[in-house]
């Protein structure tokens, strides 16, 4: 029997960290030889799940190795929690076994949705803020809990054209998280993308997310597109992370104190070091609120 969801909201508002309060990266192949090579023993790895969902390889045999001295998370992107349908068994079960195989010291997942029945759409699309699909969020993310026997996070979409809904987006994603007893990952260049393409502020989100809900962050680049007479950000994971975002990551740090930070790169991958580079700025951040306690 699976951990109930009822234990989960009981526990819900204590999120224990799990991974090191330090800048991590997305594991990409061109870096396995870099990453276990790296002696920085509180730099952490995250990785899509569904790139080894398989039953053996080199993949497998690198990842192995690197988590033998590197802590591990695992950021889904298959679950499609906020679709109309359950977690697709079958892809539920491959997740568990991985999970059960490598440990990881967190799990995670989008409030987004890909699938509908069969159909499935090779992007994270985000759901209407409504009380229907936050109920029905906090059931999926509960089934999802209640299979892998531990507390998972959430992380907030990005937003390109307004969805019109009986709640905002921030409280469809906080609220959910509460139902189900999850925690949050919280992404700060989503935030930004989304006051950008449809409006509002970015800060109100920084004001509305409770900081003892994020166990994790993450950081990343946007890529300008122009359509029509418009121009809207695209979060493409694809360029160095902008200034106006570290200056939102800098102001949530300062209210929230230090949260694990992950550096995502997913296409035009620079040179190990290059992205070493933003982890160093991140842990940077990351000491201020220490330095002002040590001095306070």
């Amino acid at each position: 029997m699976g951990v109930s969801r009822h234990f989960f909201a009981h526990n819900m508002m204590s999120i224990k960290i799990n991974l090191p309060c330090h800048g991590g990266l997305g594991l990409k192949p061109q870096h396995y030889q870099n990453a276990l090579d790296n002696a920085d023993s509180g730099l952490w790895f995250e990785v899509h799940p569904e790139n080894y969902m398989v039953d053996g390889g080199p993949r497998l045999a690198w990842l192995e190795a690197i988590c033998q001295s590197h802590a591990l998370s695992m950021h889904g992107v298959g679950l499609s929690l906020g679709g109309p349908d359950r977690p697709q068994s079958a892809h539920l079960a491959r997740l568990k076994a991985l999970v059960d195989r490598f440990q990881p010291a967190q799990v995670s997942e989008h409030v987004a949705w890909s699938r509908l029945g069969d159909v499935y759409f090779a992007d994270l699309l985000p759901p209407p803020p409504t009380r229907a699909t936050c109920t029905r969020l906090a059931a999926h993310i509960s089934e999802v809990q209640d299979t892998l026997g531990r507390q998972i996070l959430v992380e907030n979409p990005s937003l390109y054209v307004p969805l019109n809904g009986d709640m905002a987006m921030v409280d469809l994603y906080v609220e959910a998280a509460k139902a189900a007893g999850a925690g949050l990952l919280f992404d700060i260049n989503n935030i930004y993308v989304c006051a950008r393409n449809v409006g509002g502020c970015a800060q109100d989100w920084l004001d509305a997310v409770p900081p003892d809900m994020v166990g994790e962050v993450h950081l990343a680049g946007f890529s300008p597109r122009t359509i029509g007479d418009e121009e809207i950000l695209i979060d493409s994971h694809d360029a160095p992370i902008s200034d106006d975002v570290w200056a939102l990551y800098e102001a949530f740090i300062a209210r929230a104190g230090a949260r694990p930070t992950l550096i995502e790169r997913d296409d035009n991958i620079p040179p190990f070091e290059e992205l070493l580079t933003e982890v160093g700025r991140a842990n940077t951040i990351l000491q201020a609120p220490k330095k002002e306690a040590a001095n306070g």
